[in-house]
This record gives C-alpha cells, sequence and structure tokens, in this order.
C-alpha cells in the first residue's frame, strides 16, 4: 500500500505515462467529457469502475456509495442520475454490485448499526420482498450472492423509475439500463441481463411520469 507521499508520486508517473504519446492527452481532456455510460457502484475499495470495465478516463460517468442504492430521497444519486442523462446523454446506466459486499452483510446483521440504520433498511426491503427465494438458500454464503443481485436488480428499478429515465426514453429511447455484479474471486463481470423494457412496461401502471 502506497504511503502518502508515495500517491503523489504514483501521479507523476502517470502523468508521464500519458503525455509519453501523446503531449496534449490532457489539455484534451479538460475540454469536456461525452461518457456514454453512467456506472452507479458501491464504494468499496476493491471495486473501480474504470479498471474493470478496461475504460479510459472521460468515457465513464462514475457515482458510487454504499453497497450500490439508487434511493428516491437522496438527492446525491438523483442528481447525478439527473446530470448524466439530461445534459451528458449517456446511452447506457449500469447499476454494479460485488459479491461479498460489506453493506449487503451488514444489512443482514440483527444489530444496531446507529446512523447507517435508514441506509441498511433499503437493503433489508430488498430481502423482505425476496424473502420466499432467499431463504430457501440453506447456505449462507450462496444467499448472501443471491441477496447482491436481487439488490442489484431492485436498484435497476429504481433508476428505471425516475422521470428523467423514463422521458427520454420514450423520446429517444435511450438509456438503457443494466444490471451488473462483480466477482471479486475471479474479476470477472457477470450480467444479469435485466429486462428493461419488460420492466419499464410493467411499472408504467404506477410509476408512469412520462408526460411533462
Amino acid at each position: 500500500m502506497p504511503s502518502y507521499q508515495q500517491i503523489f508520486e504514483n501521479n507523476k508517473a502517470w502523468i508521464a505515462s500519458k503525455t509519453i504519446n501523446d503531449r496534449n492527452f490532457f489539455e484534451k481532456l479538460a475540454q469536456n467529457q461525452q461518457p456514454d455510460y453512467l456506472y452507479i457502484g458501491c464504494s468499496d475499495s476493491r471495486v473501480t469502475a474504470e479498471d474493470l470495465m478496461g475504460a479510459a478516463p472521460g468515457e465513464v460517468f462514475v457515482h458510487r456509495n454504499v453497497a450500490n442504492l439508487v434511493n428516491s430521497i437522496d438527492l446525491n444519486v438523483m442528481s447525478v442520475i439527473n446530470y448524466a442523462v439530461k445534459h451528458l446523454r449517456v446511452k447506457h446506466i449500469i447499476v454494479c454490485g460485488h459479491y461479498n459486499c460489506g453493506g449487503v452483510k451488514a444489512a443482514m446483521q440483527p444489530v444496531d448499526m446507529g446512523i447507517l440504520n435508514p441506509w441498511l433498511r433499503n437493503i433489508r426491503d430488498v430481502y423482505r420482498l425476496h424473502k420466499d427465494e432467499l431463504n430457501r438458500i440453506e447456505d449462507e454464503g450462496k444467499r448472501y450472492d443471491r441477496l447482491v443481485e436481487l439488490n442489484v436488480q431492485e436498484q435497476c428499478i429504481n433508476v428505471i423509475k425516475t422521470a428523467v429515465v423514463q422521458q427520454r426514453y420514450l423520446e429517444e429511447g435511450l438509456p438503457t439500463v443494466h444490471g451488473w455484479v462483480f466477482d471479486l474471486h475471479s474479476g470477472r463481470l457477470v450480467d444479469l441481463n435485466i429486462n428493461f423494457e419488460k420492466i419499464l412496461k410493467d411499472i408504467r401502471e404506477i410509476y408512469d411520469l412520462t408526460k411533462k
């Protein structure tokens, strides 16, 4: 693990690596951003969007929080989604969880987590919605893995519920919402194949916000 001072030395080396073949790399980077992807992921220090996607600076707009939640009263994530969809015109929104997620595990512990309680309650609600399926899984590790997947699925639905996503999709057929899980043991990205169009159709009776 680098020392605090080593981080600045690493930064100098990174600058050199970016400019050795393109002297104008940072001038071009500073001009604008036009990412095709909005990535909503977990704050876990082992999971970084650009690395696992093989993406370069400027290609992914990133928001991260504990357990990759999309909470409708969280102005942070709602502002990110609105800006990404309405102004950056992203084509894809990705909610990415990861197996062995500390936030998901913490949510299932019957203990007082203090200020984390209302945040983790969102994950407990996911368990409540899917408790029959989850309770049938005897292996605790596999049950947590499945909860990670179901949490991603529910957060994707929360993204689809937003007015800005519904309205732009009606007008342009974009963006599309995807659910992924990152497997820390193998480095593999797992596409949960969220059926975006079916979910959008199914929720319209209650969550239709396409009329401005």
